[in-house]
This record gives C-alpha cells, sequence and structure tokens, in this order.
C-alpha cells in the first residue's frame, strides 16, 4: 500500500511512515544555526543506527526488507562543517587521548570523492524511474531503503559518515581498521557504530564524547535519497538488507518558513522568536527523524544563534553559551535517557531568567501528613527491583535523585512578564515538585526549566522533559490556575514521558492521569488545607468536568469520543513498522477534552472502588515497573487488578473496562449514576461569600442556562466578583456570558480575551458568529485579522471555517 497516497495531510490521519522494524535511531547529534532573519533553521544531523527487530527475526528466512520508490529527485549540494563542543569525559573510564582527532576538511573531500557511488549527474539519471531506482533489471533485487518520517524540510545532502576515521575509535571493535575501499571496511564501520550504541549506562560520558568525535568525522560516499509529502527514503547503490546499510549517516537540510513543527513569532515584549509548540505532526518539519514512539532515542544538540538570544531545549544540562565569534554563541544539550523524537523540543528567543528576590528557593517542603502514602519499607521494596527499560543512567537506581523531592529548576519569561512570574510562579514550583515527590516518588529527570511562551501558544502548557511551556493565561488572578496546570504538567514527567502510550491513539495515558494526579499534587501544595476542604475542592471539580464532559458529548463527533479508537488492533502496526495514528490530523480534535476528562474519570472511579490511599500506593508501584517504557491501557489496568484480587469477583474487570470506558462513545455508564453526589457537595452549595475560582467558573456556567440577564445583572456580577481581574477559566465565561447577551459594555473583555488568551479563545469566536449578530461577527472578524498572523495554524484553519 502506497500509504502517502492515501492520506489527506489535511483531513485524515497522521502517517508514521520510518521502517523502525528493520532499522531503528538509537541516537541524533544536531548542529544548527537559527536564523530570524529567513525564519530558517539549517545545519547537519548525524543518525546512529541499529538493525530492528523485524530485520532479524526475518533475514535469514530470505524474506523482502521494505522497499518504496523514489517519486522526487533530489539534488546534492557542499555544506560547511559544523561546531559541535566536546564533552568533559574525564571521569570516563575510558583514558583515550581525544587531543589526536583530527580530520582535514581536504581528507574529507578526498575520501568522499573515492568512495562515492555516483556523482550529481549519475544521481538524477539513476532515480528517474523505477527499475533504475530498485536496481530491477540489472541484479534482480531491491536496495533496501531507509525510510524516515519527514515533512516540509529542503534536504540537500546525505552521505554516509566515516566513524572508522576516528583516533582511538578502533579499541570497539578490538580489530585494526581495514585498509582500502572495501566490503570489511563498511562492516568495520557499522561494528564500531553497534559496540558504541550498545556501550553499559556507566559509560555514558565516553558514549556521549565518541558519538560527539564521530559526527565530526569526514564522509565516504553520497547516498541517494528521496523526499515525499510524509518521508524521506534513503539508499546506498547496491546495498539490500539493513545489516549492509551504512550505521551512519549524516543529512545537511534546513527547515522552511512554512513548516509547522515550530513557530516562528514575536513574543510579549515584541522581539522575536521561534519554538516547537506541539504541532500534530510532531518534529518532522524540524528534523528527519522517526516519529513511531518504539523508535526510542537519545539525542544531543549544538545550536547557534546571534548574541542576545537563550536557547533552551529539553536536555539535562543547563547549558551555558560558548561565543564561537562576534554576535554568535553557541548552546549544547544533551540526554542520556532514550525518548520519542517527538519530546524533543526547543525554545529561541530573547528570554529573561526570573530570579529568586524576596524569597529563599525551598529544597524541601512538608506535605499533608494525613495524605501519606505507602510506608518507607514497602516503597524501599518497589525501588530495589531491577528496572525493566533498555539500560540508561536511570534516575530510580541512583540513592542520592532518589531522595531528591524538588529538583533544580529555573524560569524563564519574556521582560514584560518577569514580575508576574515572581508573584505566583517561583513560590508554588518547589511546593509542586514535592507534592508530586511524595506521591509518586523519584523524579524521572533531572532539573526543570519553566517559560512563558507567547501569547499565540494554543493550550495552556506543555510538557517535555526536562522543560515545561506554560501560557501567560495562567499569570493573573490569583494562584489556583497557575499551580494546577503546573501540577498538571509536572504529572507528565511520569505519565506520558517517562511512562508513554505505545500507540498514540491512547492519549488518556497520558492526560488522564495528568488530570487526575492533578488534584491529588495540588491538594498536597495546598498544606493548610484540612482533608473535608480538600474533598470539597475535588468534588467541584470533578462536577465541572463532568458538565464539560457532557457538553463536549453532545457537541463532537462520536468516533472522537472513543478513547481506544483501534480496540483490539491498538499497538499492531505493519510489517515494515509504519501505521497511523487515527484522526491524529483532524484539526478540531486538538481542541478536544474527551481524552483528559473521560481518562480522568476512569481513574477517579478506580481511586474510589479500591480506596485512594491503596489506589496511590499501586500507581507508584506501577511507576517503578514500568517507567522508561512504552505501555498500552491493558497493562497498566492488568497490573492493578492484580494488585487487587478481590475485585476480580466484581464487574471490575479489564474487558469491562475496556467495554464501558475505553472503547464506546459518549458518557460513560459508571459516570452517569455518579452525577448526582456532587450536588452534595458544600462549596457547591454555597450561593454567596468570597467564591474560589471553580465555585466562580460554576456560578457562571449556571447563568449561561438561564435565557436572559438583564445588563444590569451583568452589571453587578462584574464588579462584585471582579471577574475582569480573575484566571482565564473564569474570565472565559464571563465572556461567554457578554456573547450570550449582548452586553456591550463587555465587549472590550472580548477584544483583550481572544488576544491575550489565544490558548482558550478560539471557542469564542463561533460564539460571536453563532448569534448571527452584526456587531459581535464584526468583533470577531477584527479579533482575527489582527492576531491572524500568529496564530497557531491549527487554530487558525479552525477559527477561519468559523468566520468565513
Amino acid at each position: 500500500m502506497n500509504m502517502e497516497t492515501q492520506l489527506d495531510p489535511m483531513k485524515d490521519d497522521l502517517p508514521l511512515m520510518a521502517n523502525t522494524s528493520y532499522m531503528l535511531v538509537k541516537h541524533y547529534v544536531l548542529d544548527l544555526d537559527v536564523d530570524f532573519k529567513s525564519k530558517v533553521i539549517e545545519g547537519s544531523i548525524v543518525l546512529f543506527l541499529e538493525t530492528g527487530g523485524q530485520y532479524m527475526r526475518t533475514s535469514n528466512a530470505g524474506k523482502e526488507c521494505c522497499q518504496s520508490q523514489f517519486d522526487e529527485t533530489c539534488k546534492m549540494g557542499a555544506s560547511e562543517p559544523c561546531h559541535i563542543p566536546m564533552i568533559n569525559v574525564s571521569t570516563c573510564s575510558s583514558k583515550t587521548d581525544y587531543n589526536d582527532f583530527a580530520v582535514s576538511r581536504k581528507e574529507e573531500e578526498t575520501t568522499s570523492d573515492e568512495n562515492s557511488n555516483h556523482s550529481n549527474n549519475e544521481q538524477v539519471s539513476g532515480i528517474s524511474s523505477s527499475e533504475d531506482c530498485c536496481d530491477i533489471e540489472n541484479h534482480g533485487n531491491k536496495d533496501f531503503l531507509l525510510v524516515l518520517d519527514c515533512c516540509d524540510l529542503s534536504v540537500l545532502k546525505i552521505e554516509e559518515v566515516d566513524v572508522a576515521a576516528v583516533s582511538g575509535i578502533e579499541k570497539f571493535t578490538k580489530s585494526a581498521k581495514p585498509t582500502g575501499v572495501s566490503k570489511e571496511l563498511e562492516n568495520f564501520r557499522n561494528r564500531i557504530v553497534h559496540e558504541l550504541v550498545t556501550l553499559p549506562a556507566d559509560h555514558w560520558k565516553e558514549q556521549l564524547s565518541y558519538f560527539t568525535h564521530c559526527s565530526q568525522a569526514p564522509g565516504c560516499g553520497e547516498l541517494l535519497f528521496s523526499t515525499g509529502t510524509w518521508s524521506l527514503e534513503i539508499r546506498k547503490l547496491g546495498i539490500q538488507t539493513p545489516a549492509d546499510f551504512p550505521h551512519a549517516i549524516r543529512i545537511w537540510y534546513k527547515t522552511k518558513p512554512e513548516g509547522t513543527s515550530v513557530t516562528w513569532t514575536t513574543d510579549q515584549s515584541g522581539r522575536p522568536c521561534v519554538y516547537t509548540m506541539g504541532s500534530p505532526i510532531n518534529n518532522r518539519a524540524l528534523f528527519p527523524c522517526q516519529e513511531p514512539p518504539i523508535a526510542l532515542s537519545t539525542w544531543q544538540a549544538s545550536v547557534r544563534t546571534a548574541a542576545g538570544f537563550v536557547v533552551l531545549m529539553s536536555g539535562e544540562n543547563s547549558a551555558e553559551p560558548v561565543q564561537l565569534r562576534e554576535g554568535v554563541l553557541s548552546w549544547y544539550y544533551y540526554v542520556s535517557m532514550p525518548m520519542p523524537a517527538s519530546t524533543f523540543t526547543i525554545a529561541v528567543g530573547c528570554w529573561q531568567e526570573v530570579k529568586q528576590q524576596s524569597f529563599k528557593q525551598t529544597t524541601a517542603i512538608e506535605t499533608n501528613t494525613e495524605f501519606s502514602l505507602p510506608s518507607p519499607q514497602t516503597d524501599f521494596r518497589w525501588r530495589e527491583e531491577i528496572c525493566g527499560h533498555v539500560e540508561y543512567p536511570c534516575r530510580f537506581q541512583n540513592p542520592a535523585a532518589r531522595l531528591q523531592a524538588v529538583i533544580p529548576y529555573r524560569v524563564f519569561a519574556p521582560w514584560c512578564l518577569m514580575e508576574s512570574c515572581e508573584e505566583y510562579l517561583l513560590q508554588l514550583i518547589p511546593q509542586c515538585l514535592s507534592a508530586a515527590y511524595a506521591t509518586l516518588g523519584t523524579h524521572p529527570f533531572s532539573r526543570l526549566d519553566v517559560l512563558i511562551v507567547p501569547s499565540n501558544f494554543s493550550s495552556l502548557g506543555m510538557a517535555s522533559p526536562h522543560i515545561i511551556f506554560l501560557s501567560q493565561s495562567v499569570l493573573p488572578g490569583g494562584r489556583h490556575l497557575c499551580g494546577t496546570r503546573l501540577c498538571h504538567e509536572i504529572a507528565h514527567a511520569w505519565f506520558g514521558l517517562a511512562i508513554g502510550a505505545r500507540d498514540w491513539t491512547e492519549e488518556w495515558i497520558s492526560e488522564g492521569f495528568a488530570t487526575f494526579l492533578e488534584d491529588i499534587f495540588w491538594a498536597r501544595a495546598q498544606q493548610q488545607l484540612s482533608h473535608d476542604e480538600i474533598k470539597g475542592q475535588q468534588e467541584l471539580k470533578a462536577l465541572l468536568r463532568w458538565r464539560r464532559l457532557r457538553d463536549e458529548v453532545q457537541n463532537s463527533e462520536e468516533e472522537l469520543q472513543v478513547l481506544r479508537p483501534k480496540k483490539e488492533n491498538t499497538g499492531e502496526f505493519s510489517e515494515s513498522g509504519a501505521s497511523v495514528v487515527k484522526y491524529g490530523l483532524k484539526a478540531e480534535k486538538i481542541f478536544m477534552q474527551v481524552h483528559y476528562l473521560k481518562g480522568y474519570f476512569l481513574l477517579r472511579s478506580l481511586a474510589r472502588t479500591i480506596g485512594e490511599v491503596s489506589y496511590l500506593a499501586s500507581l507508584r508501584k506501577f511507576v517503578n515497573k514500568f517507567h522508561g517504557q512504552l505501555i498500552l491501557s491493558q497493562d497498566f489496568l492488568s497490573m492493578l487488578l492484580e494488585d487487587f484480587p478481590k475485585q476480580k469477583g466484581s464487574e471490575l474487570t479489564v474487558e469491562n473496562i475496556f467495554q464501558n470506558w475505553l472503547d464506546t462513545s459518549g458518557i460513560p455508564k459508571p459516570l452517569l449514576e455518579e452525577r448526582e453526589t456532587w450536588k452534595e457537595c458544600q462549596l457547591v452549595q454555597q450561593v454567596c461569600g468570597e467564591l474560589l475560582p471553580d465555585q466562580l467558573v460554576l456560578l457562571l456556567e449556571s447563568l449561561l442556562e438561564e435565557k436572559t440577564l438583564c445588563p444590569r445583572v451583568l452589571q453587578y456580577l462584574e464588579r462584585t466578583y471582579q471577574l475582569r481581574e480573575q484566571d482565564a477559566e473564569v474570565r472565559h465565561r464571563w465572556c461567554e456570558l457578554v456573547i450570550k447577551h449582548k452586553y456591550e459594555p463587555g465587549y472590550r473583555d472580548i477584544e483583550r480575551f481572544l488576544r491575550e488568551d489565544q490558548a482558550m479563545g478560539v471557542y469564542l469566536y463561533g460564539e460571536l458568529m453563532v448569534n448571527e449578530d452584526a456587531k459581535q461577527q464584526e468583533l470577531a472578524r477584527k479579533c482575527f485579522a489582527e492576531a491572524q498572523e500568529h496564530m497557531d495554524a491549527s487554530s487558525a484553519k479552525v477559527v477561519a471555517e468559523m468566520l468565513f
């Protein structure tokens, strides 16, 4: 099946084209320049590869590996060598002298000319037809194709990397380097890469240093390639198996300004910036990669920018810039924990670090002992278990990391928002981190950066390894929205990052858990609250989520309401490893919360059935067992029910949970039976006095159900509760009231919201148009015209469909 020709890039499922069953990328080395004038990121990426499991199983049986046809001819161009800083390996076990490593440009050109299988002219003629491309008529066999996920990239040149040229590298193979151009030399290079990517975890610094050296080695022959809508296909003439394909390749490329993996915009202070904002196509328009979750890899990156810009990235180290020449800085990051390429995140801008001013950074926060978790003795038994993931330097095996309640953190923001960050955010981070640690134990990542991203960010937050993006909408209106959103994103360190879904259609595993744990963390972070106060808050939140889920189910397509849309086929992929993310490109799906809400209610139901303390203990056990791994729904559910065998005799089975919660649309039946109990919550019954933010939301939602409200009542509401000064959740409901009742004095509040709170404002455009009021429609078009240029592409598409 030609997957590319059958998918509409604007309407259908998201294709994952990489043939991961035959070859897996184990490590990426990126070396990039960021140019704000041209809005282009340009440079090279070196891929270190291993043969995949499917090839190992089928090669002896003589089965063919994955092939495809080149559908677009690409010319190759020359590029300049790039700078990558060296790693300090003084603490490594290796004593190799790295000063011997040096390869001149002249040597590189000579080697490349001697070993290249073609000239540029030969390449053009060599892929002009399928017969020549696959080499069928001449040899009767097809060349192996390495297929990478790629979109909106200009690929300039691809070459094999001569890792054998690195001084001292032969120690990995325990044999002398073969001379001349030979099959033995090609095998020697691949053996080097194999030994390098399989070094033990305690040699990670040495490994990282050799990755750096190897990435700077000269090329030893250009490779044929072709780009399609969704993929980059690479082959070496005459190479028919993954085992013989080069295991280290360098791709020279540049991004396109229209590529949607990154967004070029200005920050709230009017300064240029670029960042990955969680695109539906992930990172394939930022660098060629393998997108399927199974392709876990490590990476390191050097990024050069003009002086004055700060580069933040998903990396274990807090990078310090190195000046290469006047006006140019280089920033270097790395990770040693294998992660899906989709989790790679970068943000380049004139960010300012928000420093501690009037208070000291907290290193340990006392938590509410009334909600204590399993005893230390029980927890210690779990920690002593051997990790089930691939080998890497794991914090769960590090005694110091296991005791670290608050990991080092930094906060960055545009200059104009620094004071707002100081007010609440800086104080909340250690409290929320400590609350998360008290609940789940060891932090999976060693540090955390928090960045307030530009106003065009299309959600309230996004978590990536070592970095969290937050919308400016969480800053005003007190600490409640900021704290709860921070807790949600911190929860993703465990669920979504350290533990990922094997099939991306099961996003409830990430979002449902984060939403459930958000409440648990936030309860612990508010140290002075009683048990009853915490329970009241959580019941109120459950009611608001129920109302939101009810409304979404009534106003969305049924097929988008299913948490496990592939059902019994979840986790399956083609023989090559290619697959699709069902509904992954539907623009409206991005704004749906059904995976958050139904997932949350499922986990909440399980906690109420089993008992919260026992349930959280089992959750912590699950984290200790499955961190660093990819899971399916049944992995969690089976382990949970095994921990509580008494539940097996009831209706609580994996099959029933699939049927009631995960495989069907609409409101789950068990949830329908529970909704009346929330009305008994004291916070729900209160109608006077100073209201909590969630109480205000409930009040305004209740008023939205009234057919008419006179302007005097709306004026009284705004003044009594100072609605313009509340958090974004409250102000959103206020704007809905203004629209419904055509309250013109509130139109300026709508303008402000659509300008400053783009993470939440898309729905309001539709409301402005539905009323068929000329003034409101004019307001919608005016606001969209002002914001469109800097809006997220998916948001802009959805809004345009509403307005025109």
